[in-house]
């Protein structure tokens, strides 16, 4: 059903097409919302697991590995879905406003260790963390998604994108900078209770924020099969989409160097710096990536998206070479941190607003727009599955190098945080610069694609 553009109302009456600052600001405030939770559980989860609810190291990557593979079929679910989708909301916009509360609660259960049987814990953190991998893509994978129909301009996308990153640093930041001294604060010795208190909180800003966003933004884009899209019409969109095959899997890639490096950096400063300290305060110069983020427009005129996508993952691998290089010297570690971060922060915007002309592209050559499908594999997928397959290589590499936790480590224990920390990250990230490069074919054609999905949709 092709819809006449100027015919369609808006929340609040707004029939205007233009994306205003409250928008745009809301737009942030999702995944800034977002990231309060998920922050937690991708920076803490494991070292939790392992030092807080005394689950081996070996159990915890095996739980973090099951969960991804139950988001191998979940991805496509909640894509689908999304696609299929059809309310007063919208396609995308409802569900921030359906699982906001579901997803908040898993996190709490999440970081809450009841008291059992060491066999009985791991059990009950792998279920509930299945159940908050589930809920997590159902409502991060429409933050994606709705971004393709807010704007159809690749431009446009890439600078609310900008806004969208951003706010997910500032999340990440306040996270980082308050989740270890917040848990102490709360918890005065007892790091289980410090954890329950904490995780409340941010669950319920959490809640607020991401339903204060439902109710400030808008889809606009209209096309003719926007109605209803089957999980058959979905695959067929991917049928030789071959620029959204090479977002996923550099996607992918630099999601597991991320997670990983992330998940590992408790341990690095804990006992290979032997001051835990400084993991607070590392996290909390992170929020470098904002330069790199803030930059993207700007670069955008002057470089292909694909070519700025390179030079952050390039910046991400020198970074890491200087840390690892700096070995104990902390001036060395924090230089290399900083170059690290803008240039991962530069690489973690990238395929989210790159991933919109996928999903055009997916439209004009196969005449079916699954933005949902195409959007949610891309994104919440690439860094869920990242995510559990950083969590399982970061699990194996320390209980084969003989990790034991809350003890002084021997120096092979050592050489496996290490390994985990500073070689996983930068061959992940390495290899992710191949399909930014090669992506650059497909970029070229853009312009002509926009151009002919435009008569087509009027």
């Amino acid at each position: 059903m092709v819809m006449d553009m100027k015919k369609v109302k808006y929340p609040f009456g707004s029939t205007k097409a233009k994306v205003g600052p409250l928008e745009k600001l809301s737009y942030a405030n999702l995944d800034f919302s977002g990231q309060l939770l998920a922050t937690v559980v991708n920076s803490y989860l494991m070292y939790f697991f392992t030092d807080v609810a005394a689950v081996s190291a070996a159990a915890t990557g095996i739980i973090l590995l099951i969960a991804r593979v139950v988001d191998a079929v979940g991805a496509p679910v909640w894509g689908t879905l999304i696609d299929m989708t059809h309310s007063k909301f919208g396609k995308a916009r409802p569900y921030f406003l359906w699982l906001a509360f579901p997803y908040a609660a898993s996190a709490i259960l999440l970081f809450w260790a009841p008291s059992l049987s060491p066999a009985a814990k791991a059990i009950y953190c792998g279920v509930v963390y299945m159940i908050y991998g589930v809920l997590y893509l159902g409502i991060n994978a429409p933050i994606t998604t709705i971004l393709t129909l807010i704007t159809s301009s690749p431009a446009q996308r890439v600078k609310l994108n900008s806004w969208r990153m951003v706010g997910s640093q500032l999340g990440v930041f306040i996270v980082n900078s308050l989740t270890l001294p917040l848990v102490a604060f709360f918890g005065a010795g007892n790091d289980v209770k410090g954890f329950r208190i904490f995780i409340v909180i941010f669950a319920i800003l959490n809640v607020c924020g991401t339903l204060f966003s439902f109710g400030h933004i808008r889809e606009r884009v209209v096309v003719p099969n926007s109605q209803r899209v089957t999980l058959r019409k979905s695959i067929h969109a991917m049928n030789k989409n071959w620029p959204w095959f090479l977002i996923v899997g550099g996607n992918f890639l630099f999601w597991i160097a991320q997670q990983g490096r992330q998940q590992s950096l408790v341990y690095y400063f804990t006992y290979y710096f032997h001051n835990k300290g400084l993991v607070t305060f590392f996290n909390s110069i992170a929020i470098i990536q904002v330069i790199g983020i803030i930059s993207i427009p700007l670069l955008n005129k002057f470089m292909s998206k694909s070519h700025i996508w390179a030079l952050g993952l390039a910046g991400a691998v020198l970074g890491q070479f200087i840390i690892m290089f700096a070995h104990l010297n902390v001036v060395g570690a924090v230089i290399g941190w900083i170059i690290a971060n803008i240039g991962s922060g530069i690489a973690c915007s990238m395929p989210f607003a790159m991933l919109g002309s996928a999903v055009d592209y997916g439209e004009w050559k196969n005449g079916v727009n699954a933005a949902g499908i195409l959007t949610t594999v891309g994104s919440a997928f690439c860094m869920s599955m990242g995510m559990g397959l950083a969590g399982a290589l970061n699990g194996g590499i320390m209980s084969a190098f003989g990790y034991v936790a809350n003890h002084v480590q021997t120096a092979h224990a050592l050489m496996g945080i290490n390994i985990s920390f500073n070689w996983v990250t930068i061959l992940m990230y390495a290899l992710a610069i191949i399909p930014a490069l090669v992506y650059q074919k497909y970029e070229n054609m853009e312009k002509d694609i926009t151009a002919e999905l435009s008569k087509t949709r009027e």
